[in-house]
Order: structure tokens, then C-alpha cells, then sequence
């Protein structure tokens, strides 16, 4: 009930911006999907961490225990960001990049010679590199393929691939080129059935759309907090089964029980986290205390920019949107991607910098999906990425640098 009423009032897009000192200024920043803007709450929280609680953890003095506290409030918050059970199931480190290498490190500690893990053609190398370089010790790595026509993971090659000594299958929540949302509660039921263990990469899906763990049922799930609005860290959750028959990669003396401490070597960064603690915040702000209905304004609001964006790009015939024409917040993100006949990503990337606009241009480190698309020789694709704090002005700007440009 909460969250329909709270839909039912009008997005505030001006309260919205005002929450991120980083709009300040008059450049339209459309590359979100690389790093979102950091909200302002959540950077005064990082600074405060630094005034009152910047000690080491662990002692019986006040401010030490003032630190732990502060901690485990900030680890619950992001539990709660996520729907995770438990705060001790959350992992959080620099980058989804290392989260995932430490993932795979004690992983591999189980796995033997011949054992088989399966990547995802579709993702970001960040869940791709560190099981490739299991193969080194003996692990059998094998690429789901995406459809060619499509972009999107193929239920029958994934078929194909499952064997009796598939350990762990490894794909996106959403593409970071695509937009596309893949059903990964669907996949993960299926990776279940075979026997194996499922990690999502929810990267690119995270900064738009409600993370709800349980319901999605993975093993693994990780995500980038740089991109939802917080500061340079990311989150990996575990489920707490697997958690706790998981080999640890900290020190040797910190037990295998100490839950999420025994793979985060080095401990939280302290001030981050207790930064990123924030976020949930804003989204339940957002909802008018509703945290889902937050995330539902998001997607509404996106969603609205994104139709501008296809329908104006569907004018032009010498352009091919790579991802779904639809702008249906059940179908794809606000990641729109795209090529031009006769135009280079890169000039056309060149034109909106001139014009204070930023977008990007390139792979996005997903090159499998580049090459698969035959998109690689190119140069890639165009990617604009929208966030809920960017406007329909902002849009029409961007339309008004390409116009020119595009036939």
C-alpha cells in the first residue's frame, strides 16, 4: 500500500538534484554506468566518519567501540539495501573487479583439475578474468554464447553446456552495453538444478532497478556501490549456507566462523562503508519512506527519458540501437546503446564532449558481447547511461549534439 501511494505522487526531480553537489555545474553527465554521481548525505558521512570514528576497530576504549558499532549499523544498512537475511552474508572491497578475483581464490581452494566453470559472454570482465585464470591450475572454463541476433543469453546453450562437473556458472543480472534485464532468478533455479553454484554480476542492474537477493536466489551476487549513488566500493553477498563452508583467505588465525571477515583481507574501509550506509536512505526518501516504491519512481522516471531516446534514435535510419527498442522498465535499464552507418563511435563521442555532454564510446569491457555482435572492427558502440537524477532537458540536449550528425 505504501508504495502505490507513494507512486502516485509526482517525482521531484529538483529535490532529486539536489542531492548530488556533483550537478552543479551546467555539463550533462550521461555516463553513469561507469560511476554515478555520489550523493551529498553520503560523502558527510564519509567526512564525519574521519571527525568523530577514525580509529581501528576492536578495543575497549570509547572511540574504538563508537567504530565497530558504526560498522555493523553500516553493514546492516547495506543487508537492507539489498534484501540479504543476515549483515554477515555482505562482503564489501574496492572494486566488484577484486571482490570477484578474492571470490574466485577461495573458490578455487574446492575446485580440482577438470572441474568446470562456465562465463558468460554477455559480461563485464570483472566476472570473467579471474575464472579464466583458473584454467592455469587445471579448471575447465566454458563461454555461455549469447544469440547473435539479440545480444541476450541463450536458455539452450546454456543446456548444452551443463555437465555433471559444471561447479559454478557465472552471468549478468543486465548487460552494461545492452540495457537488456536477463530473468536471473530463472537462470539461477536452472543452475541449481545441474548441481552447481550461480554467480550475478548485478552491476549494471543495481543503480536502476531493486536488488532483492533472496528472490533472485544466487550463491553470489555482486554489485558495484559507485554506481548506486555511493562512493568507490563495492558489495558482494553470499549466501549464508555456502558462506560458511567457504575457505577463507585471510590471515590464518582468523577463523573460518568469522563471517564476513574471513574474505575481506585487510577489513572494510571503514569510512566508505559507514559513507555507503547512506544510500538506502535516499531510496526510502525517494518512496516517501517506501524503499521499493523508490526504486519503482526510479525506473518510472528513467524509463520516460529512455522512450524520448529510442523513439528520437528510431527517426534515424541509418542508426541500429544495440539492446531493446522497447523503453519498458520490465524489459531493459537506462543504458541505451547505439551505431551510426558511416560514423565512428569515437567522432561521434568527440561531437557531445565539445558540447558538454558526456557519454562514452568503446566495449565497456565486455568485448566478448562487442565481438559477438560484430561490432568490434567499429569501434564499438555509443553508450549513453541515464540515472534518476538526469532530466528531460538533458536528453533533449544530447538529441539537439547528434541531430547534426546522425542521418
Amino acid at each position: 500500500m505504501a508504495a502505490a501511494a507513494a507512486l502516485n505522487r509526482p517525482f521531484d526531480l529538483a529535490w532529486v538534484r539536489g542531492q548530488f553537489e556533483g550537478l552543479g555545474d551546467e555539463s550533462v553527465l550521461f555516463d553513469n554506468s561507469g560511476g554515478s554521481q555520489i550523493l551529498s548525505s553520503v560523502a558527510t558521512r564519509i567526512a564525519d566518519w574521519y571527525r568523530k570514528s577514525n580509529v581501528q576497530l576492536g578495543a575497549s576504549y570509547g572511540r574504538s567501540q563508537l567504530a565497530s558499532q558504526r560498522l555493523q549499523q553500516a553493514q546492516a544498512a547495506l543487508a537492507r539495501l539489498i534484501g540479504a537475511a543476515h549483515p554477515a552474508e555482505v562482503v564489501v572491497g574496492p572494486s566488484a573487479t577484486q571482490l570477484v578475483f578474492n571470490l574466485s581464490q577461495a573458490l578455487a581452494q574446492g575446485f580440482v583439475a577438470g572441474d568446470e566453470i562456465i562465463v558468460s559472454a554477455a559480461d563485464h570482465a570483472a566476472n570473467v578474468g579471474p575464472w579464466q585464470r583458473l584454467a592455469a591450475r587445471g579448471m575447465l572454463i566454458r563461454f555461455w554464447p549469447v544469440d547473435r541476433a539479440t545480444g541476450r543469453l541463450d536458455a539452450q546453450a546454456l543446456e548444452a553446456l551443463l555437465t555433471p562437473r559444471t561447479r559454478l556458472v557465472c552471468f549478468t543480472h543486465c548487460s552494461n552495453v545492452l540495457g537488456a534485464i536477463e530473468p536471473a532468478a530463472l537462470w539461477v533455479k536452472r543452475i541449481h538444478a545441474a548441481g552447481a553454484l550461480a554467480l550475478v554480476d548485478g552491476v549494471a542492474f543495481a543503480p536502476h532497478r531493486q536488488v532483492d537477493v533472496g528472490a533472485i536466489g544466487a550463491d553470489f551476487y555482486v554489485l558495484s556501490l559507485y554506481k548506486v549513488f555511493g562512493p568507490h566500493l563495492a558489495l558482494l553477498h553470499i549466501d549464508h549456507a555456502v558462506f560458511r563452508n567457504l575457505p577463507g583467505i585471510n590471515h590464518p588465525f582468523i577463523s573460518e566462523d568469522d563471517l564476513p571477515y574471513k574474505l575481506q583481507p585487510g577489513n572494510a574501509n571503514y569510512e566508505l562503508t559507514w559513507g555507503a550506509a547512506g544510500i538506502p536512505d535516499h531510496l526510502q526518501a525517494l518512496g516517501h519512506g517506501d524503499l521499493a516504491a523508490g526504486w519503482q519512481t526510479i525506473a518510472a522516471h528513467e524509463s520516460m527519458l529512455v522512450a524520448r531516446l529510442l523513439d528520437w534514435l528510431s527517426t534515424k535510419p541509418g542508426v541500429k540501437v544495440i539492446g531493446p527498442a522497447s523503453a519498458d522498465a520490465a524489459v531493459r535499464v537506462a543504458i541505451v546503446s547505439f551505431t551510426a552507418r558511416g560514423r565512428r563511435p569515437a567522432a561521434l563521442v568527440a561531437a557531445t564532449d565539445a558540447a558538454g555532454i558526456g557519454i562514452r564510446h568503446g566495449h565497456f569491457y565486455s568485448p566478448w558481447l562487442i565481438d559477438a555482435l560484430g561490432l568490434a572492427a567499429a569501434g564499438g558502440v555509443v553508450r549513453v547511461s541515464m540515472a534518476h537524477y538526469n532530466s528531460m532537458a538533458e536528453v533533449e540536449r544530447l538529441i539537439g549534439a547528434l541531430d547534426p550528425l546522425l542521418d
